[in-house]
């Protein structure tokens, strides 16, 4: 295969699979730890509105899903492509820290949240990932 085809596929792999993940475990957190009461988490209004009565331990679900789904995607597209490997990692966490700060900016959260999540869940998980898939 072309390698800059398997590149190109690889990247989108690992967007693709990253995202599952990261979509699966914010679906499976309310029935781990149920939103609190009055709270509507169905829609990004119903969100914005009651956010106040989140507590941190509700925000424990979401930091797992923005880390292990970049850690996933980061490894998915590390273990697919042809070169550079590394670098298209690095891509993979800086394209879920994109979304990550677009989610933040969109929905309003605690600070400190925000700081934990912006720091630790994307270019750190991606890093881990590239090196934990590419040891020489």
């Amino acid at each position: 295969m072309n390698p800059i085809l398997r590149n190109t596929l690889a990247v989108i792999i690992g967007l693709f699979v990253g995202s599952i993940v990261n979509m699966s475990i914010i679906l499976i957190s309310g029935s781990i730890i149920p939103p609190p009461n009055g709270a509507d988490n169905t829609t990004m209004e119903g969100l914005k509105a009651t956010m106040h009565l989140f507590e941190p331990k509700h925000f424990l679900f979401p930091f797992l899903a923005h880390a292990t789904g970049t850690f996933a995607g980061a490894a998915a597209t590390a273990i697919i492509a042809f070169s550079h490997k590394k670098k298209l990692a690095l891509v993979i966490g800086a394209f879920f820290l994109l979304g990550g700060i677009v989610t933040v900016c969109s929905l309003p959260s605690p600070m400190w949240f925000t700081v934990v999540d912006l720091v630790f869940a994307y270019i750190p998980m991606a890093y881990l990932a590239l090196k934990l898939t590419c040891r020489r």
